[in-house]
């Protein structure tokens, strides 16, 4: 399972002309579900994602987590994380988990993340949407379980 997280400013997502989550201050999640990934590793990249210090302190160190800094998420399906871009000019998706299956993870992954106290948007599984954010610093980190 693959996040790549942004902090940002603002981030907001839609469906068409429909807003289906937006946040202020907080992490822009685009979250990646491959084959082989389960419950057990969804809570354990959730815990990452919440727990990653990248939010700057009073000294202005990157010392605060997500909850600390009173952000919320925006959790993003993105199965293009989950592509093998090791040959040719064209990716290969036989990594990424079947449709059905990784919806489910990434249903169960923003629900844990609501579990844990945090405000959580998301986007809508497997539509075209189109996603707008203020990174801020730019920060962005890949983070992989």
């Amino acid at each position: 399972m693959i996040a790549l997280i942004q902090r940002v400013s603002r981030a907001s997502v839609a469906v068409g002309n429909e807003v289906t989550g937006e946040i202020g201050p907080g992490l822009l999640v685009l979250l990646g579900v491959e084959k082989e990934d389960d419950e057990t590793k969804a809570d354990r990249l959730c815990e990452r994602v919440l727990g990653y210090r990248i939010f700057s302190d009073e000294a202005g160190k990157m010392n605060l987590n997500v909850q600390q800094a009173g952000g919320s998420v925006l959790v993003v399906s993105q199965f293009t994380l989950a592509a093998d871009t090791g040959r040719g000019m064209r990716p290969s998706f036989s990594r990424g988990a079947a449709p059905d299956r990784a919806e489910a993870l990434y249903d169960y992954f923003v629900t844990r993340c609501r579990a844990q106290g945090v405000t959580a948007e998301s986007g809508r599984f497997a539509a075209d949407m189109q996603v707008s954010l203020v990174n801020d610093g730019p920060v962005t980190f890949w983070l992989q379980v």
